[in-house]
């Protein structure tokens, strides 16, 4: 099921994690799609639901981590595919060129990737937040070259912005053999 609105919220402790889950819930009638600890002892939360009903949820959930907030954001019309590419559900048929994007923050992350699916027609591969990363964030985008460089740009520029950009790399020609040993499932 898709949402119409993703909000998202990154905590520097686990039990506040936990804690703002509950108050994110208890707020409007929103669907907890992830909750749970990533890496170096932080916690995400992500939810979605109607705009408003997100909304409200996100105020109640900022609130109750206090100081325990790293980063948080609202996606209304969140773009149809960051949810299959964080549950690592993709399928590429055929590869083009290859654009990564590396976050300090989780949630730049998914907000960079929404980002750059919607600047033009690439595909989202993967979308991994957190665990074993140290924190971070990256996602994984393809397609025709010229395309990818723009959405990339869009990613990139945003996350600099915020403060949270940690590298990027595009391989415009990426060989076969690696495709199958990085992006096969």
């Amino acid at each position: 099921m898709q949402e119409p609105a993703l909000g998202m919220i990154e905590y520097k402790s686990v039990a506040k994690g936990i804690f703002s889950t509950d108050a994110i819930a208890k707020k409007a009638p929103v669907r907890i799609l992830q909750s749970h600890p990533i890496s170096p002892g932080k916690y995400i939360t992500l939810f979605g639901g109607e705009v408003g009903d997100v909304e409200e949820s996100h105020k109640a959930g900022v609130v109750a981590a206090g100081d325990g907030l790293v980063h948080d954001i609202i996606i209304p019309q969140l773009h149809h595919s960051v949810l299959s590419a964080i549950a690592g559900s993709t399928a590429i048929e055929t590869f083009g060129a290859i654009g990564i994007v590396e976050t300090f923050s989780v949630c730049s992350c998914v907000f960079a990737a929404d980002r750059a699916a919607k600047t033009t027609p690439v595909q989202l591969v993967e979308l991994k937040l957190g665990s074993g990363l140290g924190g971070k964030g990256y996602f994984v985008i393809t397609g025709e070259l010229h395309q990818l460089e723009a959405s990339m740009e869009a990613a990139w520029r945003y996350a600099q912005k915020e403060g949270m950009l940690a590298n990027y790399e595009i391989i415009p020609s990426p060989h076969p053999e690696f495709l199958e040993k990085v992006f096969q499932r």
